[in-house]
């Protein structure tokens, strides 16, 4: 059963997932920069099982993570170049959505409990951080997988 959809711009590739993500990564990375044009990546991050396309089949470009020296896979249709979705050689067990391809972007909430705003240190000047959120300069892990302690704000910041 599905709780929402997606898809790409064309209407050649489509997905569902069957439950509520596990988490929100807001990431603020170069490499999300780039990938979505934006500011950042509203990133929803679901267990694999509860991932699947239901129309057509995305391509894949295989990236290597400047920060982890890890692969990263961006699964988007080759017809319109939508970006649908990551997987992580790091992470094996997750799928990262493009959050803006939802057929309703607005579906899944994103709180302080179930989220989190990453690589600050790069983020684009005059970007608001709300607070109450996690807060990271880089990663909220090692490499090795180790937690980073996050930063939290009592107000909003903006990067200057």
């Amino acid at each position: 059963m599905s709780i929402a959809e997606g898809g790409c711009i064309c209407g050649q590739i489509r997905y569902e997932v069957q439950s509520k993500p596990n988490r929100v990564t807001i990431c603020h990375c170069k490499f999300c920069q780039r990938a979505t044009g934006g500011a950042y990546l509203v990133e929803p991050i679901f267990d694999s099982h509860d991932f699947a396309f239901i129309k057509g089949s995305p391509k894949t470009f295989t990236h290597q993570s400047e920060g982890s020296g890890k692969q990263v896979f961006i699964h988007f249709c080759d017809n319109c170049g939508t970006k649908l979705c990551l997987t992580f050689e790091r992470f094996s067990n997750v799928v990262g959505v493009y959050g803006g391809t939802f057929d309703d972007p607005n579906w899944f909430d994103r709180t302080p409990e179930n989220s989190k705003q990453i690589f600050l240190g790069v983020a684009q000047k005059g970007t608001i951080i709300p607070p109450g959120i996690n807060t990271f300069l880089v990663h909220a892990t090692e490499n090795d997988g180790t937690p980073i302690d996050p930063t939290v704000f009592d107000k909003p910041k903006i990067i200057e």
